[in-house]
This record gives structure tokens, C-alpha cells and sequence, in this order.
């Protein structure tokens, strides 16, 4: 599933290319969208911004009208200039946005929908979010409560709940974990306030660290993701992906092991990460 950094390039690319464009071409492979507004209902409107909320872009037109995509597990946004040859099967194409100078295509896009802007507030998705690790600004103690409210859930499984707090996916979970020596079946209730706040900080860090600059191709984000600070792409993160290889630090083989009601994997250092 696509991270918070993902979400946040994707929106922040989207925006650059379409914020203040009139909308030349809408179509959508959704009959629910087209349903509500068809082409010849969104053709003329602007595209006013795109941003993201967790791992939600939101994509604002003229007119109070709001496209929400979430995208799950295989999800992605593209773009592509009038004319250019699509990087993925036209099968694939969930929806697409024109303007005179670009054309954004979402790719297997499984959630998408209209909401009017006083209707985002009482969203029932996006209401409930913790607050946003790449939100301009962040509350620490908000997350910290939380947390504190799951005293019996293992923290890996608290940083990945989006109501804690949004962006955490399950790279940077065992990232960041690693990095403040974190076991990942610890409980809640069994960790300081001080160790808490202290995975809230670095899973900001490490998701503002990734968050790069420039217009790119929007596909799934995965390939310059670095936690470790080091320029060998092959020592780019620490644990993730990493079964049985030493540890970066100490030589202990890394392990791995299913986690949760979604069976996600969580990789960990035995030693750095005592239990």
C-alpha cells in the first residue's frame, strides 16, 4: 500500500500540474462518478489544488465540488502530457482529468468519490484520521491520546492505525521502530510517554525526509525511500525487506514475522530491538 510520502508527492505533483487549469476532459470508468457528474457537467470547471490528507487526495474544482481517491493496495496517479503514450494498459485507467497542458490518469484507483467541501469535516473516512504526520503542523499529544487509548494493541499495529495517526505504512513501521529500539509485539501500555512521543517524532522525520521535490510521474513510490541516510541504494532502509540479512548495526540477522489481524510483516532486529 502506497505511504504517506506517496500520497503526499502524488498530491503535491498533481496540484503543480493542474491548480488553476480549466478542466478540458473528464472521464471515469466509475459509473457512480459519472452518474453524479458527467463530462459535460465537470468540462469548464478549474481545478482550484490538490492536496492530501493521510493517505487521501483530495482534488478541489470550482463550483464546491471535491474528488476523493484512496489508493488501497495498487492505486496510482500518473501524469502525462496531451498525446503521450500511457506507462500502463488503458484497462487499467479508473479515471481521467484533462487540462490543456496535462492529463492526470488514475491507475486501479479502487475508492473514488464527489463530496462537497462542508460534507469533508463529517466524512466518515476522514473525520476520524489522526493527525497528519505531513501536515504543516503536528499534534504530538493529540497522537500521544491516541495511542493511549489502545493500551493493549502491539505498537507496531498502533503506528499502522490511521486513526492514531496518518502516513505510517508498513515500511516505515518497522523503520521506524527500529530506530528508536522499539520491539514491535511490545504493547502500548508498556511503553514511557517519552518512547511514544519519540516514534511519533521519527515517523514525521522519516516521512519528511522522503518527501523529495520536483514534478515526477505519479506510480508507486518505493524505489528512493531511504531511512538510513546512506547513498548506496542498497543500504537504503534498515530492517525492511531484510530477512536473515545481518543487521546494520549490530550483525544479528534480521527477522520477520506476520503481525496483526492483516497478517502484515514486521521485520526487526532481535538485539537493537530487545523484547
Amino acid at each position: 500500500m502506497p505511504e504517506g510520502d506517496t500520497i503526499f508527492r502524488a498530491a503535491r505533483t498533481l496540484n503543480r500540474a493542474l491548480a488553476g487549469k480549466t478542466l478540458t476532459r473528464f472521464e471515469s470508468a466509475f459509473p457512480a462518478l459519472t452518474r453524479v457528474h458527467d463530462e459535460a457537467a465537470l468540462t469548464g470547471r478549474m481545478v482550484e489544488r490538490v492536496e492530501s490528507r493521510g493517505k487521501h487526495v483530495l482534488m478541489h474544482f470550482s463550483g464546491d465540488l471535491i474528488l476523493r481517491t484512496h489508493m488501497r493496495m495498487n492505486g496510482s496517479w500518473h501524469i502525462y502530457r496531451p498525446g503521450e503514450r500511457w506507462h500502463r494498459p488503458s484497462r487499467d485507467m479508473r479515471i481521467v482529468i484533462a487540462t490543456g497542458d496535462f492529463e492526470a490518469v488514475g491507475f486501479n484507483i479502487p475508492v473514488a468519490e464527489f463530496v462537497r467541501s462542508h460534507d469533508l469535516n463529517r466524512h466518515d473516512e476522514l473525520r476520524h484520521l489522526g493527525p497528519d504526520l505531513l501536515g504543516p503542523e503536528l499534534d504530538v499529544g493529540a497522537a500521544l491520546q491516541r495511542m493511549r487509548a489502545r493500551p493493549s494493541e502491539e505498537i507496531a499495529e498502533a503506528l499502522l492505525n490511521q486513526r492514531v495517526m496518518a502516513g505510517v505504512g508498513n515500511v516505515y513501521k518497522s523503520e521506524v521502530l527500529f530506530a528508536c529500539g522499539v520491539n514491535p509485539f511490545r504493547i502500548v501500555a508498556a511503553l514511557t510517554d517519552e518512547q511514544l512521543e519519540r516514534l511519533i517524532q521519527t515517523a514525521r522525520r522519516l516521512l519528511q525526509a522522503n518527501v523529495s521535490t520536483g514534478l515526477a510521474p505519479m506510480t508507486t513510490y518505493t524505489g528512493y525511500r531511504r531511512t538510513t541516510r546512506r547513498n548506496d541504494p542498497a543500504e537504503r532502509l534498515w530492517v525492511y525487506g531484510r530477512r536473515r540479512l545481518p543487521c546494520r548495526q549490530c550483525g544479528t540477522p534480521i527477522e520477520i514475522q506476520a503481525q496483526g489481524t492483516d497478517a502484515r510483516l514486521t521485520y526487526w532486529c532481535p538485539v537493537c530491538q530487545p523484547a
